[in-house]
């Protein structure tokens, strides 16, 4: 027989599978476990199996045990998880990658009915059909609004209809049409609220950042450094090669003003005098690529007015 253990061998016993778990782990996921149940944790843990552990209790004991570990270790990086621990949360300890982890986490989400006074998550649509009710029935949609018609002997809804509103309480009424329909509205699961990432806390949206939004952030982080840096004259890395040519602008602006020249500003000079060879400068670059393929066509064409001059003088190599 089993030896029952006390209260306090419990807590102790939990104390030292939480220190160790702080001392093995430096990524944690903080999951809200609203509505869930005994079985669906189960399988969630089945499916981390591995890289991952999942850890409920109270929350009161987990920031106690988290507040002793600091104090022995030393390492207070800790505490920030006990701001997180509001309401019913679970830690899930984990080695793996935490993108990949809160994937499977999702994917343990377990339909659930509309109960009598749960708040809804979601809106709550009732699609139009046949329901495989009979015409004593009609007395629930006629208390929810809901216009259906007699065919075949059953009731049928007309148009769909916006049984229940994301935060709403769900009633008597919609909960008992909602069960006879066999409708199942709601799907809950563990929903990951915070991350925590050695001494980091952050939002899980950030999983979903890729190297292309990282790449487009920094961008425009580096466009605004150099922006600043430009309107106060500031010199920085970002506003280098932009200070650099206004400043080359300014120095060519002075040559062409005056008579201090340099080589490139003397063909600015040249252009500005004669704009004209500026405008057979630019054809003659842009023809050039297809110079090549231009020359053999030019030399057919020479070569045309060769033969016809022969025939013209009235004698022909294959003359006899």
């Amino acid at each position: 027989m089993a030896i029952k253990r006390t209260k306090a061998e419990k807590k102790i016993a939990y104390d030292k599978k939480l220190c160790s778990l702080l001392d093995e782990y430096s990524k944690v996921l903080i999951a809200a476990a609203d509505n869930v149940g005994s079985k669906q944790l189960q399988e969630i843990r089945k499916g981390l199996r591995g890289d991952s552990i999942v850890l409920m209790g109270k929350n009161t004991l987990i920031r106690r045990c988290i507040k002793v570990h600091a104090e022995k270790t030393g390492n207070k990086d800790y505490l920030e998880l006990g701001n997180l621990l509001i309401g019913n949360v679970g830690l899930i300890f984990t080695k793996g990658d935490l993108k990949e982890v809160r994937e499977e986490v999702a994917k343990y989400k377990v339909g659930a009915p509309a109960r009598v006074g749960l708040v809804a998550p979601v809106d709550v649509v009732v699609p139009p059909g046949n329901t495989g009710l009979d015409p004593s029935q009609t007395s629930f949609f006629q208390v929810l609004n809901i216009p259906t018609k007699i065919n075949k002997g059953t009731v049928e809804i007309i148009t769909p209809v916006e049984l229940i509103k994301k935060g709403d309480k769900v009633g008597s009424s919609e909960s008992a049409l909602l069960a006879k329909l066999g409708i199942r509205p709601f799907s809950y699961g563990l929903v990951i609220n915070n991350v925590y990432d050695s001494g980091s806390v952050f939002s899980p949206e950030v999983l979903d950042l890729t190297e292309e939004d990282l790449m487009a952030k920094f961008a425009s982080g580096v466009s605004m450094v150099a922006s600043l840096s430009l309107a106060i004259s500031y010199p920085t890395m970002a506003a280098a090669p932009h200070m650099f040519l206004n400043a080359y602008k300014n120095v060519l602006a002075i040559a062409v003003e005056t008579d201090y020249s340099y080589p490139h500003a003397d063909k600015i000079k040249e252009y500005l005098k004669d704009p004209s060879k500026f405008a057979v400068a630019a054809p003659a670059a842009a023809a050039a690529s297809g110079g090549g393929a231009a020359a053999p066509k030019e030399e057919e064409k020479k070569e045309e007015p060769a033969e016809e001059s022969d025939e013209e003088m009235g004698f022909s190599l294959f003359d006899d």
